[in-house]
């Protein structure tokens, strides 16, 4: 048996494969995915491929795959995967489903309390000696706020359940999800349209896959639809919104803070228009890669390859 691990997995979990199938059948390099040739080659005589979200199992990679049965995800989107050409060739997709749902729910839940306090980016000017006390008064609380959630699988769940500790309202969009699943009586959230969604919520967080349904789902029109003052929480996946709408919005005022996780672009690309965005949180998609988080999603695609290699 062979692995290859192209992308950054926990050491623990790689020292499990290690151990059952000998240290010379473990090919890890966290920076294969930077070099496609050596990745092709790596790949062409494994029986299992473990990857992240940036390693881009498609076209000629996957035709390189000559003798791979499984595909292990450090994560769960599968966008950058080709599954149905996979299932085609009889390899098995497996990604690391609920194993990085808390890390993505506390950070959901983290920077809509930082945005909407709009009160914790002003160290640099009282280290300068200036006082904004007023400028930053008016700061919006957790408690008794909505929050809009667009779907409503194990992520959003999660988030559901720590918003309504915190005293908010949840109410949620997911056409997947019919009105008399169990899940929304027993966390109590309340299902509601798109266009209810974006009208009423103090808060949206997306955590849908894309789509050609969800492509620019927050486009221009949808952004300017939102309820005055409202944040706006991406984790799932870039092009679902607008980013050019997203800094009009912030710079004209009408959205209150926006915190992005993913992009259209990974890496984003160097520009300018970030930069004079106000109440704007950029992060390099790491929301659902947390110390923990990486040490279960890890243990768990190992488990999952282990059994799979059966």
């Amino acid at each position: 048996m062979r692995i290859v691990i192209s992308e950054f997995m926990d050491e623990a979990a790689v020292d499990t494969l290690r151990q059952r199938f000998g240290p010379d059948a473990i090919h890890y390099d966290a920076n294969l995915v930077d070099n496609p040739a050596a990745l092709a080659a790596a790949v062409a005589d494994c029986d299992a491929f473990i990857v992240r979200n940036r390693t881009q199992v498609r076209g000629a990679l996957l035709a390189a795959c000559g003798k791979v049965k499984v595909i292990g995800r450090l994560g769960v989107g599968l966008d950058n995967i080709d599954v149905p050409a996979c299932e085609a060739r009889g390899i098995r997709v497996i990604p690391a489903t609920g194993a990085n749902a808390l890390a993505v729910a506390e950070y959901v839940i983290g920077t809509a309390m930082l945005l909407r306090r709009a009160s914790y980016l002003s160290t640099a000017e009282v280290i300068a000696g200036k006082w904004p006390r007023n400028k930053l008064s008016a700061g919006r609380e957790t408690a008794g706020a909505v929050m809009g959630l667009i779907g409503f699988g194990s992520i959003g769940q999660l988030t559901a359940r720590l918003a309504r500790a915190l005293g908010m309202h949840v109410i949620a969009y997911d056409p997947a999800l019919p009105a008399t699943h169990t899940a929304w009586q027993d966390i109590g959230v309340q299902p509601k349209t798109l266009e209810q969604i974006t009208t009423e919520a103090d808060v949206i967080s997306l955590h849908v896959p894309l789509l050609d349904a969800t492509r620019n789902l927050f486009d221009a029109n949808r952004i300017a639809a939102m309820k005055p003052g409202a944040v706006l929480i991406n984790t799932s996946r870039g092009g679902i919104i607008d980013e050019a709408a997203v800094v009009a919005a912030l710079k004209l005022g009408s959205l209150r803070g926006a915190a992005l996780d993913v992009f259209t672009q990974e890496p984003l690309p160097a520009t300018a228009d970030w930069a004079d965005c106000p109440n704007l949180v950029l992060t390099p998609h790491i929301a659902g890669v947390s110390f923990e988080a990486n040490i279960r999603v890890s243990s768990m695609i190992a488990a999952a390859v282990i059994d799979a290699l059966k």
